[in-house]
């Protein structure tokens, strides 16, 4: 696989030439560094939003069992 250089100061520069603010030229650069950063933080969000979800669900599916043994005790009180 071909690896390519990239310049940063170079781009930086070129856009400064090109009448860009010289606080975005510098601002607009993402390494991937940056983007792992970003990636982990999502994934520590994610994992907080799930667990939370997960608590709800396990909490239903136990008042669903509650419910649903009272429903069949009355069936079988009636019936028998």
């Amino acid at each position: 696989m071909t690896t390519v250089t990239f310049d940063t100061l170079d781009l930086v520069e070129r856009l400064k030439t090109a009448g860009i603010p010289p606080a975005q030229a510098q601002d607009g650069l993402v390494t991937k560094q940056d983007l792992a950063e970003a990636k982990n933080e999502l994934k520590a969000e994610m994992n907080v939003r799930f667990e939370r979800i997960d608590g709800e669900l396990k909490l239903n599916r136990w008042m669903l069992g509650v419910l649903l043994a009272g429903v069949i005790s009355l069936v079988l009180k009636t019936f028998f």
